[in-house]
């Protein structure tokens, strides 16, 4: 790493190389990067040591990484992710966990838990990292930053290691929401207007919060006026999750569980128990569940048209404390994937601010925009994060 102190363990320890940035609208702002993009002059590790191994020095930067550096960006080093990106707690049985800067005793959130703890710790600026079921949005949340889960296929993910190509997304952390327009504004050249937003609250994603969560929400959202939403779920909550777990159970299968079994890479507790379930799906399965994808995707871009915004909960609680019995452990992930399916499913942008807290650890807020509204969902974002009135909002 080329930063002199890494007090909260966010940054790979990985011999400091120099990688030449341009001049642009980014001139002045430190860059970090989650270790499952390729950096030239750096190896790619992905979190796991067998991969680290097998890895050659990189003698080119994966797309999104040189367009953020040719911007001005300066690059400062490669964080921390959990295990092949297959994780949503920022926790690495092999590297360690960063310390989540906003509530220590509190997981950050992965996979890109090191990009998120070194904007939130004020180590750099900005930061790269992926997001497939939740792995911007989430440490997004729990670390009290912004964050950007871009439309899918938006921005390249060549040169990066997959976990799921049909969610796989390049996601940024910023400190401000400023920041992060200046940051996607390099990654994003066109973007569709939402220049009137009809503002919509679904009723399914509040209603699965409890009353601090709400508050939170109303709180954030007090100068918006949104319509309720109801029947954003087909079917219900928990049908869409499973539709969302198959769809994602069979990318895993495709992209990232061969390299499983054939590098012989020692198995951690979790990765093991979903590598073994994408291997057993069939292909019945997986065609049903695309199926059921592909319809909750038609129905969304339905509900939302070129004009509609979800006003959003990102997770459906606080980040859990780092010593929490293991049935914390075990659930939560299911429950926080029945938001954060969402956007994922449908392959929509969403941006993450932070709102308030709960349980004395950071909460953060989302909107959910219509397919390719990047840039000007963040922009209504600032706004209402400004606390402006809703005449000026709109």
């Amino acid at each position: 790493m080329l930063i002199e102190n890494d007090p909260y363990r966010c940054f790979m320890p990985y011999p400091g190389v120099e990688v030449p940035s341009g001049a642009g609208p980014l001139d002045g702002l430190t860059l970090a990067v989650k270790d499952l993009y390729d950096v030239a002059g750096y190896r790619t590790g992905s979190g796991c040591p067998t991969a680290l191994a097998m890895s050659e020095v990189k003698t080119e930067s994966a797309p999104a990484v040189q367009a953020l550096l040719d911007a001005g960006a300066r690059f400062v080093g490669k964080t921390h992710t959990d295990e092949l990106a297959w994780s949503l707690y920022g926790m690495n049985a092999h590297f360690g966990t960063p310390v989540n800067p906003a509530a220590p005793d509190r997981i950050p959130g992965g996979s890109s838990s090191g990009s998120a703890v070194a904007v939130a710790g004020g180590l750099c600026d900005i930061a790269l990292g992926t997001d497939t079921g939740g792995s911007v949005r989430a440490p997004a949340s729990f670390c009290g930053i912004w964050g950007m889960r871009p439309t899918h296929g938006r921005v390249s993910l060549d040169l990066t290691q997959p976990l799921g190509r049909s969610y796989d997304t390049a996601g940024v952390f910023a400190r401000d929401g400023a920041m992060l327009l200046r940051a996607m504004s390099v990654l994003l050249v066109e973007d569709v207007e939402v220049a009137e937003p009809r503002f919509l609250k679904p009723l399914e994603m509040w209603d699965f919060l409890g009353e601090a969560q709400r508050t939170v929400l109303e709180e954030a959202f007090a100068g918006v006026e949104a319509a309720p939403l109801e029947g954003l779920y087909p079917g219900g909550i928990d049908a869409v999750y499973q539709s969302f777990l198959t769809t994602m159970s069979a990318d895993a299968k495709r992209d990232v569980v061969p390299f499983i079994r054939s590098s012989g890479m020692p198995m951690v507790r979790g990765i093991d128990g979903r590598a073994a379930a994408a291997e057993a799906l069939t292909d019945a399965q997986a065609a049903d569940g695309q199926a059921a994808r592909e319809a909750f995707r038609a129905h969304v871009d339905a509900v939302l048209g070129r004009d509609g915004v979800l006003l959003a909960p990102v997770v459906h609680d606080a980040p859990f404390r780092l010593d929490a019995p293991v049935e914390v452990f075990d659930d939560y992930r299911h429950q926080a994937m029945r938001l954060l399916c969402v956007a994922g499913m449908a392959g929509l942008p969403q941006v993450v601010m932070p709102a308030g807290r709960v349980d004395g650890a950071p909460y953060g807020v989302s909107l959910i925009g219509p397919r390719g509204s990047d840039l000007s969902l963040i922009r209504l974002a600032v706004q209402i994060a400004a606390g402006l009135p809703q005449a000026v909002v709109a």
